[in-house]
């Protein structure tokens, strides 16, 4: 159920204020008199799918005509330094924020919402377990964006069709990001009907990465990798660990291929910020933020890395490399 609203006496000028849930204070002008909006942007980790949702975001605006200063900060996948750089956001009265993965998303939400400053998520794979959302298409009070829901099952027909004899897949995840949880289900749900095994080991924190990497090596035949901001961070010491036992590791979006996976059925973090930053466009442009769906990014590619492959001795399928997009 929503959170309900306050009812309060206010001006109209504040009227107009809460029915767009954008911010109304101090705000900047530029030479003719038009806004220029404070807009904060809370990046969960750096990585490049995360940076290409921001560099997506400024796109979507750019493209809308919006007048706007970013103050950009990264958390640096540190859950502290997240609640601190959101709470920042609102006590600076921006008019609103956006947060980048999950994590970034829900701090923002906290911190915004008893303030009425509307939030737009982004890279957010499941909204519903996050509690940002009620419903497949319904956001929170407050609260709209897009989500990078994983093609679970695009990604298992490309790793089927690439390694027809495989019967395990691994994955590593982090057991306090709902985003991770919520898609090692998806592949529980859907693993058997490709003939594999799911072999999934979490972790709690960066620090026992190399451990559980070499647990996960000892047992399967491939390794599927989601966009769980951690590992992501970590990636290269799952690659390197993975390589030396002629482990393929399956990316989940294309710059995970260009930093040494072999492939991904994925979606484009560009396209999926661009998306964000129209929606931010339009409630600063006055519309009610509640009347805007959350949307989720369908649309997939097939990437590859000819060279990542050649590696560990892996041939990509022509059936394959004739649709994909190789990053060699």
């Amino acid at each position: 159920m929503k959170r309900l609203r306050k009812v309060i006496t206010i001006t109209a000028a504040a009227l107009l204020c809460v029915s767009s849930m954008a911010g109304c204070g101090g705000q900047k002008k530029t030479a003719d008199g038009q806004a220029i909006y404070q807009i904060g942007v809370l990046q969960y980790a750096d990585h490049p799918s995360l940076d290409n949702c921001r560099e997506g975001f400024k796109q979507g605006l750019d493209a809308e005509g919006i007048n706007y200063e970013l103050k950009t900060q990264s958390a640096k996948a540190d859950d502290a330094t997240n609640t601190q750089i959101a709470q920042q956001f609102i006590s600076q009265k921006m008019d609103l924020v956006c947060g980048i993965a999950t994590p970034s998303a829900q701090a923002c939400y906290n911190a915004a919402y008893e303030n009425k400053i509307p939030v737009i998520f982004n890279a957010v794979s499941d909204p519903v377990a996050a509690k940002l959302a009620t419903s497949k298409t319904e956001a929170m009070d407050g609260i709209t964006g897009v989500s990078d829901m994983l093609p679970v099952e695009e990604q298992l027909k490309l790793i089927r069709e690439m390694l027809p004899d495989a019967k395990k897949i691994g994955i590593l995840y982090t057991t306090s990001e709902a985003n991770s949880v919520s898609t090692i289900e998806s592949y529980k749900e859907k693993v058997g009907e490709y003939g594999f095994e799911l072999v999934a080991k979490g972790v709690t924190n960066a620090a026992e990465i190399p451990q559980a990497v070499d647990l996960l090596v000892a047992e399967v035949d491939c390794i599927s990798n989601m966009t769980d901001n951690t590992v992501v961070d970590n990636l290269p010491i799952l690659l390197e660990k993975a390589a030396a036992k002629n482990i393929p590791v399956f990316g989940s979006e294309e710059e995970q291929v260009k930093n040494g996976c072999v492939a991904s059925a994925g979606i484009d973090y560009i396209e999926l910020g661009k998306k964000a930053g129209v929606m931010a466009a339009r409630v600063l442009k006055g519309e009610d933020i509640t009347s805007i769906p959350y949307e989720t990014m369908t649309e997939s590619k097939i990437t590859i890395s000819s060279n990542a492959a050649k590696k560990i001795g892996l041939t990509i399928p022509q059936s394959i490399t004739d649709r994909a997009e190789d990053v060699a």
